[in-house]
This record gives C-alpha cells, structure tokens and sequence, in this order.
C-alpha cells in the first residue's frame, strides 16, 4: 500500500533581513503565523505527517509557538540542521557560521522521510489550491525509469516585494509544463516596472519576464532524492566550497537543475495564478497581515483555525 505523503517545512533560517525570527511572528490578532496556514490547507488536502527542520537551539520555541499545538491534529517531528553535520571527510571552514543551504537542510531530515513528501518554505504563503495539487500528485505518481517530481511554479510578478531583493529559482517550462531547466537567482528586484537580477553585486541587471514561472521551493519528492541529494551535497563540498568557503550554498533548485540535465529526473511544473505572500522585510508584514484579512472575509479561512477543523 502507497505511503501516506509527509510534509517537510524548511524552517531553520533566522530570518537576517527581517530582523528576527519570522517563522514565528503573529500574522493576525488570534496569533496565527505564516505556517498556520500553511498547515492548514495542507491538512485540508489531506497531509497528516509534517517534519519541522529547524536549529537545534529553537525547538523548544517551536514546540511552545506551533508544534504542539499541530501534534493535536498531525504527527510531529523535528529534524536539525547544523553546520557540522557534513559528509566524512570534510571539516567546516574556520570562520563559517552561515548554514550549507536547502539541500543541506533537506538531507537533515532523511532520518524521518520514507514516503513521498513536500517540501515548503516556513515563511511564504503559498493557498490553498498548491497544496492540493500536491498531495493529489504525491498519491498517484510513482517512479519508473525516471524519478518523477514536481513543483509548483508561481509567475515571477507575484512573488516580489516592493521592499529589496528576493531568490527564487527560475524556471523553463516546455509546452507539456514540464521543467526543462532551473536557475537559482539570490538577488531578483523589481526594475522599471519590471523585474531584473544581478549577480555581480549590482553593477550588472538582467531582465527578467514578469510572467516567468519561478520556484518558491515547494516541491513534491520521491524518496529516491535523498541519496542523490547526499551525492550532489559531496560534490557541492568538495568543489564549490573551496571557492567560497564562508558564503556558498548548496540550492535545492539548483540540484534538481543538475538531474534534469544527467536526465535522472522529470518535474511536473503545476502552475497557479494564486498570489504569493511572505515576510522577506519587516516592511512586508502590514501587507501579509492585510492579505490574511482579506482572505478571511473571503470565507478562504475561518476567523480561528484549528479551532474549527
């Protein structure tokens, strides 16, 4: 019998740009935060497991603010992301503080993944629809002679924010929606009424399309990703961090990119028109809280979540 899908939520960032910790800041007067609602309307569709990778130093706080509070309605684990946690072999350059990036972090929780799973951000809100869609692909989709995965793909313009530079992985979808090939850019803006990134600290912008399908890391996995995720992680050490050993990442996006081109991978991209919301800045916050409201007096959501499941 097919394994029940497991939802992974990517939480171990501090959130520098916003100035503290944003996974777990109120986003409306009942004390709902972000992943709320994303547990929600992933309950909705049907997720009944979630694995929260956090640091190891937050999860007494996480238990207090939302873990416990979702073990009543889902089963709950915390898997840790740390620094020294690297393949044999290698040591964690002198100085480096920065963690190893989402595939790192993915790798974390292999301990607590043996079904197929999601995968999200703890700060973005994603709705209702993108969780459906995949916990319906995560139970009717299994591998064959090609691992096959999935993403959900929002237009580049819904996904910025008026206050700095956002990362998201652009994408190249074929006329059959699947992903032909994935960048990840660390520093998209919004430019003369468009969108440009840069690369070269901003000497150099390059324009992006506005509709652009662009990844916000939500991802729908066969377990089959983990050892290649272990395997591309080994090669990301040995020659990426040499290069640059206090910064470099190792970028979920980026490793799928690199299946795609060895052909061990196909990816579904499921478009959605639904407007992305997260609290990149401080100053995105009113904005978020405004969009939550909204969605509320929409009927989308009741007044109090869990309160009425």
């Amino acid at each position: 019998m097919k394994k029940e899908p497991i939802l992974v939520i990517l939480a171990a960032g501090m959130g520098s740009r916003y100035g503290g910790l944003k996974q777990i800041d109120a986003m409306d007067e009942h004390g709902h935060i972000i992943m709320d609602f994303s547990l929600f309307d992933a309950y909705r569709a049907g997720f009944r497991r979630v694995v929260f990778i956090i640091k190891r130093e937050l999860e007494e706080t996480f238990r207090e603010v939302i873990g416990d509070r979702i073990a009543k309605y889902m089963q709950v684990s915390y898997a840790f992301q740390e620094l020294t946690n690297i393949p044999e072999g290698f040591t964690v350059p002198e100085g480096r503080v920065k963690p190893w990036g989402t595939t790192h972090a993915i790798i974390a929780a292999k301990d607590y993944v043996d079904a197929p799973f999601a995968v999200i951000n703890a700060d973005d809100y994603y709705g209702k629809e993108a969780f459906a869609k995949l916990y319906n692909f995560l139970t009717t989709t299994e591998d064959t002679d090609k691992f096959h995965y999935a993403m959900v793909g929002y237009m580049l313009k819904n996904t910025l924010t008026d206050n700095g530079s956002v990362a998201r992985g652009v994408c190249r979808v074929d006329e059959n929606h699947m992903l032909t090939a994935i960048n990840e850019r660390t520093r998209i803006e919004k430019k003369d009424g468009g969108a440009a990134y840069t690369e070269d600290g901003g000497e150099t912008w390059i324009t992006l399309p506005v509709d652009n399908p662009v990844s916000m890391n939500m991802w729908a996995f066969t377990e089959s990703i983990m050892g290649k995720l272990n395997d591309y992680f080994h090669e990301f050490m040995e020659k990426e961090v040499p290069a640059n050993p206090l910064k470099s990442e190792c970028f979920l996006p980026n490793v799928v990119g690199y299946m795609l081109n060895d052909g061990l991978c196909d990816v579904l991209v499921m478009e959605t028109p639904d407007k992305w919301y997260g609290v990149t800045y401080q100053e995105d916050r009113p904005g978020v809280t405004k969009a939550i409201r909204d969605l509320k007096d929409a009927g989308v959501y009741p007044a109090k979540l869990w309160e009425e499941i």
